[in-house]
């Protein structure tokens, strides 16, 4: 009897593979079938994550909406819409998106929002809120340093 589950979770860590070697199309076939299989919320996140590295920033985020909709609890298209919206200088539409990313029940690398947000606030030349995200983030993970060199950026920018 076929196991369409294990099928699809085996054609997503493949598409994984792919996608961290850096064969991003190859990477997009293999969640396209995974999600033929069976659709799931990191299947759509992860393609849209792909799409994204191509610069088809419109794409990734209608992915990471069909994320959303299979499983809203899963936070990181949230944060992944929230950072394609910086990217496009979209940044007022760009703040829900990451406030949601930071209460989404599911949710496992929680410091990126924050990072995304404290990024956000610096552009708007709001530095202490940038500065109150970037220390929630590193509260959240101490050892991620690109928390800690954001951190002195907007320290020197406050004197």
């Amino acid at each position: 009897m076929r196991d369409i589950n294990r099928e699809a979770k085996e054609l997503l860590e493949r598409a994984l593979q792919e996608h961290m070697a850096g064969n991003l199309q190859k990477a997009i076939e293999f969640y396209q079938k995974s999600i033929e299989l069976q659709p799931t919320a990191e299947a759509y996140t992860y393609m849209g994550w792909a799409y994204s590295m191509m610069g088809e920033l419109e794409t990734a985020i209608d992915l990471c909406l069909k994320a959303i909709d299979i499983d809203p609890g899963f936070g990181n298209p949230y944060n992944d819409i929230g950072s394609y919206l910086i990217a496009m200088g979209r940044l007022d539409e760009a703040l829900p998106w990451l406030k949601k990313a930071i209460t989404a029940p599911r949710y496992e690398p929680r410091h990126y929002p924050h990072i995304n947000l404290a990024r956000l606030y610096m552009m708007k030349g709001k530095f202490q809120d940038a500065l109150i995200e970037v220390e929630n983030a590193v509260k959240l993970a101490p050892d991620y340093k690109p928390s800690h060199v954001l951190r002195h950026q907007i320290l020197s920018m406050l004197n």
